[in-house]
């Protein structure tokens, strides 16, 4: 009797230590993905530094802080607003390229239009063969549409924002072509690109304090589309 007692008591103690050591390894695990997403957030701010510090441009630090997103529509909301000198209309951006544009803003918050988003549109230029044209968010794909398939435009091409866009400045990093298909054979093609940056990993951004005009960008948009 008494050795089936211990035994029982035994068993008791056993799942009492069991629980024990599930619950330090639990803490563990959670400190060390704690540690883990610290290390990666300061790996990212360390770059954004570094970047800040180079830039041409005047910038203005941000944290997302809320994402939404569809297949035609893509929103973050960061941390930045009227008080930090964030105007509508400023493009967004981070150390490896274009993110989107501020779509609208408060005293200290902005929603920041991706480029996933069906309404964003700008003026692109291929580095390498200098054809220009307008990129744009189809639900899928980041693309050119109505390309010229004589346009010198390959795969592996290195594409940015253009000198003649009216929205962004010049030379901002956007992707690099992936791929060419033609949509009408012998006359006009789409062309594909693959983003610098994923919109899903980035954690902070910076505003350029810079408002071109949204007004000729209408007009321009409008122009390409009679052409």
């Amino acid at each position: 009797l008494n050795n089936g007692a211990d035994k029982f008591l035994n068993m008791f103690v056993n799942d009492s230590e069991l629980n024990r050591l599930r619950l330090e390894n639990g803490k563990l695990n959670l400190r060390n993905n704690l540690l883990r997403e610290r290390a990666l957030e300061n790996a990212e701010l360390h770059r954004l530094l570094d970047f800040k510090n180079s830039s041409v441009f005047k910038l203005v630090p941000a944290r997302i802080i809320s994402k939404t997103n569809s297949k035609t529509q893509s929103f973050f909301v960061i941390n930045s607003g009227f008080n930090d000198s964030v105007k509508v209309g400023m493009p967004v951006i981070n150390d490896r390229g274009l993110i989107g544009i501020v779509d609208n803003a408060s005293d200290d918050f902005s929603v920041v239009k991706t480029f996933k988003n069906s309404g964003f549109k700008i003026s692109v230029v291929d580095q390498r063969s200098n054809f220009n044209g307008i990129m744009s968010w189809d639900g899928n794909n980041l693309s050119l549409q109505n390309v010229p398939t004589s346009a010198d435009i390959q795969s592996g091409d290195r594409i940015v924002s253009s000198s003649y866009g009216t929205l962004f400045p010049p030379l901002i990093s956007v992707g690099i072509v992936a791929t060419k298909e033609q949509s009408i054979p012998g006359l006009l093609s789409s062309v594909y690109i693959s983003p610098f940056v994923n919109l899903d990993r980035i954690k902070n951004v910076f505003v350029v304090k810079i408002v071109l005009s949204k007004k000729l960008h209408d007009v321009e948009l409008n122009f390409r589309r009679e052409e």
